[in-house]
């Protein structure tokens, strides 16, 4: 079973109230008037994609750090899409983040951290140790967090500043909110293989449909 989302307006933000993106920060608060001005000139929050650009299928991965069901499509379907598809130059595939939580919102903050350079090594460990980086309260998960992020090669004060960049977090669930209800996404993981939404399947099935584009 899939893990099903609501795509109200702001329903993510909302939900938590203001400063929600990072307990446990000397960061400013998100309703700060310094913040809105920040977060009026938002990075632009950059396509994660795999594979050849003119690759001619295209998938697009709708998921959350903190899905069980994403965790277990990364771990025992992803790895072998990458090999048969992405690795040989016939799939381009995409990851998008949902989420849920703050929790899922700080780790797409790491992941993308001095520009995604470490960003399949942070996902890989993310979706890897779920179980363990997302128990406790937020203070511990922000310092499991931290500590993948370290141990995927990234500088202690690279970390920092992605952890305490409202702009960044604000532009993230901008992204995340226009995208999903643009594909009408409502549950993860989801994907897009060639602009046709499907929900998640047993890797024969991701082959067929794969094939078929590729012969369509």
């Amino acid at each position: 079973m899939n893990t099903k989302i609501a795509l109200a307006a702001g329903a993510v933000a909302a939900a938590a109230g203001a400063g929600f993106w990072l307990a446990e920060t000397r960061a400013p608060s998100l309703g700060s008037a310094a913040v809105a001005q920040e977060a009026a000139q938002a990075p632009l929050v950059e396509d994660i994609a795999f594979g050849d650009a003119d690759a001619p299928v295209t998938i697009v991965e709708y998921a959350s750090y903190t899905c069980p069901h994403c965790a277990r499509f990364h771990e025992d379907v992803y790895p072998v899409l990458k090999e048969e598809y992405v690795d040989t130059g016939q799939v381009r595939f995409e990851h998008r983040e949902v989420f849920f939580d703050r929790f899922g919102l700080w780790a797409a903050m790491i992941a993308r951290c001095d520009g995604g350079s470490h960003y399949s090594e942070v996902v890989d460990l993310v979706y890897d140790r779920q179980s363990q980086w997302t128990q406790g309260d937020p203070a511990t998960v922000a310092g499991n967090l931290r500590a993948i992020g370290a141990e995927a090669g990234l500088a202690p004060d690279a970390v920092e500043a992605c952890m305490s960049d409202p702009a960044m977090a604000e532009a993230l669930v901008a992204n995340y909110e226009e995208n999903a209800a643009r594909d009408g996404i409502r549950s993860t993981p989801s994907f897009l293989i060639d602009g046709e939404l499907v929900d998640n399947m047993p890797i024969g099935e991701f082959r067929d449909a794969i094939d078929a584009a590729l012969e369509g």
